[in-house]
């Protein structure tokens, strides 16, 4: 891709992306006029109805762009590991991990701060991408894409029975779990933000730093090995960006679908197949379509508000049809 598109490209995405940000913290059940936030911003009031009505709503704008910057970025790194055009931040049993150990927290020790709820998401995702990379690597070949997928689909599959048959009988963790397994970022605050912020950071370095290597299995794993790449130790990093990026994003904000599938599709059709420009660019298109959705939510619903996590999907799966129709892709 040309140096000038690129500039262009970005530009533009940073553009869009301050527009949805001046957008999601002015709308919701009180309109906010653009040059009164802008004022309240500079002055840093918090006198006036308005002026606490902005300062709310500026942790959840922020944790909106890091959510979907998460996102985009593990969606990218899941479907380059496995070379898998389908695949998401849950073929590792991400999400499913997360959700079985957070329903297991609310049923067997009452869990209830966001805290607790961080913590056991993310400990669940790791294990369970654990779990699942140890299973694709059995047998001749390793962690090969396809092994990595049928495994991550099998226990995705198993833990999701896990999850319905602990929810099930027990009326008071379902009405608990189901607020989060729909997926919002309504709840963020500065708290729950700095919580996971370290490992949002560390997962997006780590992105960063195997892109190059990532690049070179989109060859092969035999060329790849040709050319000093650790196909294994590659695959392993990749997963473990993937899993601190979107397992920290599931601990706060519940399982968001569709922008980890839909989102690097679209930054692959506009920039190439280069992940040194499709992961920063996904954390761009992922930060600009949650918060959008975000937004939506908010106006479809006035005075009350849709979940990001329904509108995403509402979102993403016609565009995700039309990619999936002007696009012939057969592998990565």
């Amino acid at each position: 891709m040309k140096y000038s598109k690129v500039i262009a490209l970005v530009v533009s995405s940073m553009i869009v992306l301050f527009m949805c940000i001046l957008a999601s913290l002015a709308f919701g059940v009180r309109y906010v006029n653009i040059p009164d936030i802008i004022d309240i911003l500079i002055n840093a009031k918090k006198t006036a109805l308005i002026d606490i009505v902005v300062h709310e709503r500026i942790p959840r704008t922020v944790f909106g762009i890091m959510a979907g910057a998460a996102l985009g970025v593990s969606g990218a790194l899941m479907q380059a590991i496995t070379r898998n055009p389908i695949a998401d931040p849950s073929i590792l049993g991400v999400n499913t991990g997360a959700s079985l150990f957070v329903v297991s927290g609310i049923s067997l020790f009452h869990i209830g701060s966001l805290n607790q709820y961080i913590w056991l998401a993310l400990t669940g995702a790791t294990v369970t991408s654990l779990f699942v990379y140890g299973i694709g690597s059995l047998g001749y070949g390793g962690a090969t894409p396809i092994k990595l997928a049928l495994a991550g689909a099998a226990t995705s599959a198993a833990l999701s029975s896990v999850v319905s048959a602990i929810i099930l009988p027990r009326t008071e963790v379902m009405n608990i779990f189901r607020f989060w397994q729909v997926g919002s970022i309504s709840g963020a605050t500065w708290e729950g933000i700095y919580t996971v912020l370290p490992f949002l950071i560390a997962g997006l370095l780590i992105g960063l730093l195997v892109s190059p290597a990532l690049d070179a299995l989109a060859l092969g794993d035999d060329v790849a090995t040709g050319l000093g790449i650790r196909t294994g130790t590659v695959r392993l990093f990749g997963a473990l960006s993937g899993i601190l990026l979107c397992g920290a994003t599931t601990a706060l904000a519940g399982p968001i679908g569709f922008i980890g599938l839909m989102v690097p599709h679209m930054m692959r059709m506009l920039c190439g197949p280069n992940l040194r420009l499709i992961i920063p660019m996904s954390a761009m298109g992922g930060a600009i379509l949650l918060t959008i959705s975000d937004v939506l939510g908010r106006l479809i619903s006035s005075p009350g508000e849709l979940e990001s996590g329904i509108v995403t999907s509402f979102l993403g799966a016609p565009i995700l049809i039309i990619i999936a129709m002007r696009a012939k892709v057969r592998t990565l």
